[in-house]
C-alpha cells in the first residue's frame, strides 16, 4: 500500500500579492510588494482596517486588522490600495485549474489555499521534492507571485510544512521528522490552536508542541473536552482526514473563505456571502444543475465550526433566490461570535428543476423565463470580460432586507 502524500500549497500574502500582479498587468510603475503599502477599506470611514501589508510595511510595525488612521500614524507616506474579492477569486480559481494538472483530488481549502492528494502518483512523479519546486516555480514564472508549498503524509503536517519559513518555500514535513521539525516549535504554531487555547496551554506548563505531546490526552480532556483529543493527535503529527476533492458533478458545490480577520459586523459577513453566492451559482449554472439546500459554513475565532442549511420545495440556480434564503439562514443561525471563516455550500443537485406544480404557474411563467434569460444572459458577459462586471441591482438589496417583503 502507497504510503500517503500531499501536499499544500498556499498563496503567500495573497491579498497583497494579487493586486500587485493586477496593477502591474495594468501599467502600473511601481510593485506595491516592494513599497510600503497595504490592502484596505474605505480611509474616509473609521472602521477601514488594515487587511493585508507588504513587507515593507510590516518593518513599521504596521499589523493585520489595526485601523488604516493607525497605520498612516506609523508610516505617513504608507500607499493604501482597496480589496478586489472579484480578481481574487479569479485568481483562486486559476490556481486551482493549474494545480489540476497534477492530481484529481485536490481541496480548495481557503481562497488562496489548495490540498493536493498525491498517493499513489509516485508512477508519474519520481521525486515530490522535485515537483513541489516545479510547481513552486511555474506559478512565479505564470502567474507572477510566490507561493509555499508544503509536504507531508496527512493534511495536518503539509499544512505545518507550509507555513515554517516564508516566502517562496518548500518545506516537507513525514513522518520521521515529526520530533526534529514539529515538536520544537512553540505549541501556539500548532495548526488550530488560536490564542485562547495557547494562553490556557502556557498556564498548564505546556510551552512546545513536544510538552503537548507528551500530556496526558485525559488532563488534555479535562481542561478542553473534545478539543483535547484533537490536540493530543494534532502534537503528534496525527490526521486522518481525508482530502476532498471537488468533483464537477458531485454530490455539492461549495466555497469557504478564511477571513483577513475575525469578523462580527454584519454588513461585511452579508459581502462575503454575496460574492461567495455568485461564484457557486455561476458554477451551478455553467454545469447546468439545481440544488435545492443551501447552507451556510461558520467557522469562530475559537476554530468551533457550525453550519445551517435549508431544503427548498423547488430546485433552483437563480442566485437571487439562492442569496435570498442564504441571507434568511443567516439571520436565524449566526452566534453573534467572531468569525474566522465563512462558506456557503450547495447540495441537493439534480440537472432538473423538479418543479412543483403552481396554482400561479401561467401567470409566473413568463417572469421566470425572462429571470433566466437575464441570469444566462449576465453570465455570458461576465466570463467574457471579467467576473461580476454585471450583477443584479436586486441582488444589492436583498442584504439590507428586514423582511421578506422588501425583497419583493
Amino acid at each position: 500500500m502507497n504510503e500517503r502524500i500531499v501536499f499544500h500549497i498556499d498563496v503567500n500574502n495573497a491579498f497583497l500579492s494579487w493586486t500587485a500582479v493586477l496593477l502591474l498587468k495594468n501599467g502600473y510603475k511601481q510593485d506595491i510588494r516592494k513599497i510600503p503599502s497595504i490592502i484596505g477599506g474605505d480611509e474616509t470611514k473609521r472602521h477601514g482596517i488594515v487587511l493585508a501589508k507588504s513587507p515593507v510595511a510590516k518593518k513599521y510595525g504596521i499589523v493585520t486588522a489595526e485601523t488604516l488612521y493607525q497605520a498612516r500614524k506609523k508610516c505617513p507616506t504608507i500607499q493604501i490600495f482597496p480589496a478586489n474579492y472579484e480578481w481574487y477569486y479569479q485568481k483562486s480559481n486559476e490556481l486551482y485549474n493549474y494545480l489540476s494538472n497534477f492530481t484529481p483530488i485536490i481541496e480548495r481549502y481557503s481562497i488562496d489555499e489548495c490540498f493536493l492528494d498525491m498517493t499513489g502518483t509516485n508512477y508519474l512523479y519520481k521525486n515530490y521534492i522535485a515537483l513541489a519546486h516545479k510547481i513552486k516555480n511555474d506559478i512565479k514564472t505564470k502567474f507572477g507571485y510566490t507561493v509555499n508549498v508544503g509536504i507531508g503524509n496527512n493534511k495536518l503536517c503539509a499544512k505545518m510544512a507550509s507555513d515554517f519559513e516564508k516566502p517562496d518555500k518548500v518545506h516537507t514535513l513525514f513522518k520521521d521528522e515529526i520530533a526534529s521539525k514539529l515538536w520544537p516549535l512553540p505549541v501556539g504554531n500548532l495548526f488550530m490552536c488560536g490564542k485562547r487555547t495557547k494562553d490556557q496551554l502556557n498556564k498548564m506548563h505546556i510551552y512546545t508542541i513536544k510538552d503537548l505531546a507528551n500530556t496526558n490526552e485525559k488532563i488534555l480532556e479535562k481542561n478542553f473536552k473534545s478539543q483535547g483529543h484533537y490536540l493530543k493527535e494534532a502534537a503528534l503529527g496525527i490526521d486522518n482526514s481525508r482530502v476532498e476533492k471537488r468533483n464537477s458533478k458531485n454530490a455539492s458545490i461549495s466555497i469557504s473563505e478564511t477571513l483577513p480577520y475575525d469578523f462580527t459586523d454584519e454588513e461585511k459577513i452579508k459581502n462575503v456571502l454575496f460574492r461567495q453566492t455568485e461564484e457557486v451559482a455561476r458554477q451551478l449554472r455553467k454545469q447546468k444543475l439545481f440544488t435545492n439546500t443551501i447552507a451556510i459554513i461558520f467557522k469562530n475565532n475559537l476554530f468551533i465550526s457550525y453550519s445551517a442549511q435549508v431544503k427548498l420545495d423547488n430546485a433552483t440556480n437563480n442566485t437571487k433566490k439562492i442569496y435570498e434564503t442564504v441571507i434568511s439562514i443567516l439571520e436565524k443561525s449566526y452566534k453573534k461570535d467572531p468569525l474566522r471563516l465563512l462558506g456557503v455550500r450547495l447540495s441537493g443537485l439534480s440537472t432538473s428543476k423538479d418543479t412543483q406544480i403552481s396554482l400561479f404557474e401561467d401567470s409566473e411563467k413568463d417572469s421566470k423565463e425572462d429571470d433566466q434569460l437575464i441570469q444566462q444572459t449576465m453570465d455570458l458577459i461576465n466570463e467574457k470580460f471579467g467576473k461580476a462586471i454585471l450583477t443584479p441591482a436586486s441582488l444589492k438589496i436583498i442584504g439590507q432586507a428586514k423582511t421578506k417583503n422588501q425583497y419583493k
